[in-house]
């Protein structure tokens, strides 16, 4: 039987007090490599006051109850545990808005296309379904493979000075720093290699030819690890999706520490037309039944 790649699951229930003070709409918080659950709290006291919040712990941060040694990580799997986690914790019935990071974007995006109705709206959070160049295609990833191959040797070689030497450039404001490289070293090194060899040495790129859930592109204006470039390419690749593109002006991979406030206002704007949206598919439903009800009432014309 294979194991639980996710754990530490929890709902955080909106202090709205019904259905008329909530936004009517749950939001899922995935985390991306080298976090956990804790990288959302900077957004969770704001999110929580009109929404019911789904965060969790991928396993590589320790979580759940890790994997089989045979098992490889894939995507793939990635996209049914995210599957499961919702449909476990009641969240996305009526679909969810789902704020996935980094690896977990890509996971969203197969998820949504295998349970489209627990989907309401994705959010890919500094996301890229590359990281290589491929010049012959023109397509800028932001590394090159030789540079690659060569990060994944540091990690191999001396996991915590690799983790001590990338973290600052991920984090990108020093605030960031030392939450990061707690996350980061949390991880196991044997793990964490298996897990960036994924990532980093795989193309996703055909996945997004399937993508048909509403998309907003969240990049961070100077992120080394998924440059603006990433974002054009996933917008205009994405045919089959209402798709937009937002830049958050801040630097590094973790808009979510370094810069909340802007990741709120862009989180803000789709969450209302989501309760707009809602609203008036509930209007029109009632009108639809009232127009029933009285159609097979009693003729009382004379």
């Amino acid at each position: 039987m294979n194991k639980l790649w996710r754990g530490n699951a929890r709902v955080v229930e909106t202090r709205g007090g019904g259905e008329e003070e909530r936004g009517g709409v749950s939001v899922v918080l995935a985390h991306g490599y080298g976090a956990s659950q804790a990288v959302w709290e900077k957004l969770v006291p704001s999110l929580s006051k009109r929404h019911n919040l789904l965060l969790f712990d991928w396993d590589f941060t320790g979580a759940g109850a890790g994997k089989d040694d045979e098992e490889a990580y894939t995507f793939g799997r990635f996209a049914d545990e995210l599957i499961a986690v919702m449909e476990e914790r009641g969240v996305g019935a009526s679909g969810a808005v789902v704020v996935a990071h980094s690896l977990s974007a890509m996971a969203a995006c197969i998820a949504a296309q295998r349970r489209p109705h627990l989907f309401a709206h994705i959010f890919l959070l500094c996301a890229s379904p590359r990281y290589i160049n491929l010049e012959e295609e023109g397509y800028v990833g932001g590394f090159d493979e030789a540079a690659i191959h060569g990060m994944l040797a540091a990690m191999e070689s001396d996991f915590d000075a690799w983790v001590r030497s990338f973290v600052p450039n991920a984090a990108g404001d020093a605030s960031a720093v030392e939450h990061l490289l707690k996350s980061f070293l949390a991880m196991d090194p044997t793990v964490a290699l298996k897990l960036a060899k994924m990532i980093f040495l795989g193309d996703q790129r055909e996945v997004l030819d399937g993508v048909k859930t509403p998309c907003t592109i969240v990049q961070v204006k100077a992120d080394f690890a998924a440059p603006p470039s990433v974002a054009e390419y996933m917008h205009l690749r994405m045919k089959g999706a209402a798709t937009a593109i937002k830049i958050i002006d801040s630097v590094g991979h973790f808009p979510q520490l370094v810069a909340p406030q802007q990741l709120l206002d862009i989180l803000a704007g789709v969450l209302r037309l989501r309760e707009e949206a809602a609203a008036a598919a509930e209007v029109t439903e009632y009108d639809n039944a009232s127009t029933v009800e009285i159609a097979g009432g009693i003729d009382v014309s004379m």
